[in-house]
């Protein structure tokens, strides 16, 4: 019997040979074994408890950032989705916010609560499960200077609990082992007047809307900055902005964000990206590292 067909008992939606492209900002990439969506985090941690450990896990967040691979995923795909993992409230000057929440809801939710220190989280686009991942940032915010904790189960199903030190956080990084699924975090913010708070998320808002290509098939960020330089001068000045490779193209708005013209295939995309940072790595001898996350196989 194959592994698919002896899968635990679950309340939530398991889906087989389920299309992943319509869950990504791209929409691209192949199909996944089977696709996990779990009522709630009681679901989520039997359900782990039950996998065979053989049975590889990925979670895949609002795919804001990243390249599902055309010959799809192996093994199970866990996406957090709905209102039990993406709820978010406020006591104090504390805001707890589900895995599944976007970043932006999570910095509106604040600044309605009169809490400052969170604005940068709506120039994000992403959900917190992912910026606990990667520390994600923007604006000159990072997701270090503003939690205080977070939970979730390791690939067995047990429950974790981290402080901020316990995460190591650098640059885009984050010493946490990479099998925890995040269910919750918690961030401090800081008193301040609500509309101040709104003006300044209007403010980053606006600027996002102006100087990125929001509205296209994209994934944010490609490549980290460099330490020094800036990923989309590099790009820019290696001449990449807006050159098609298939239907993969550098945005000529932002030209650190790739977009899908159209019919691009994941490997337009990555290929578009390995060449940009073999080619940038050949004129300056810096080597751009992927910002996105690329998962699953190959197509055939």
């Amino acid at each position: 019997m194959s592994w698919r067909e002896a899968l635990p008992a679950v309340r939530g939606r398991l889906l087989r040979d389920e299309p992943l492209g319509p869950f990504t900002w791209f929409r691209v990439g192949g199909a996944a074994e089977v696709l996990f969506l779990p009522a709630d985090h009681e679901d989520l941690g039997a359900f782990l408890q039950g996998l065979p450990e053989n049975v590889p896990v990925t979670v895949l967040g609002v795919g804001s950032n990243v390249i599902v691979r055309d010959g799809g995923v192996e093994g199970v795909v866990i996406r957090l989705a709905g209102r039990p993992f993406g709820g978010v409230s406020v006591k104090g000057d504390l805001v707890t916010a589900g895995a599944g929440a976007l970043d932006a809801a999570v910095a509106k939710a604040a600044a309605k609560a009169g809490l400052a220190g969170l604005e940068f989280y709506a120039g994000i686009p992403g959900s917190v499960g992912g910026a606990l991942t990667m520390n994600a940032g923007c604006y000159g915010g990072e997701t270090k200077d503003i939690l205080v904790s977070a939970w979730g189960y390791d690939r067995a199903g047990r429950r974790v609990d981290y402080q901020l030190a316990d995460f190591g956080y650098t640059y885009r990084h984050s010493q946490a082992p990479a099998d925890i699924i995040w269910v919750e975090a918690t961030y401090r913010g800081r008193p301040d007047a609500p509309d101040a708070v709104a003006a300044r998320i209007a403010e980053i808002t606006a600027r996002r809307e102006t100087t990125q290509p929001i509205r296209e098939k994209t994934g944010g960020s490609t490549f980290k900055n460099p330490e020094g330089h800036s990923s989309w001068k590099l790009v820019d000045e290696a001449g990449w902005r807006g050159k098609l490779h298939g239907g993969a193209m550098f945005s000529p708005l932002h030209s650190n964000f790739m977009i899908n013209t159209g019919q691009a295939t994941a490997a337009d995309l990555e290929g578009l990206g390995e060449a940009v940072r073999a080619d940038v790595k050949a004129k300056t001898g810096i080597e751009l590292q992927w910002e996105i996350k690329r998962i699953g196989r190959p197509g055939a």
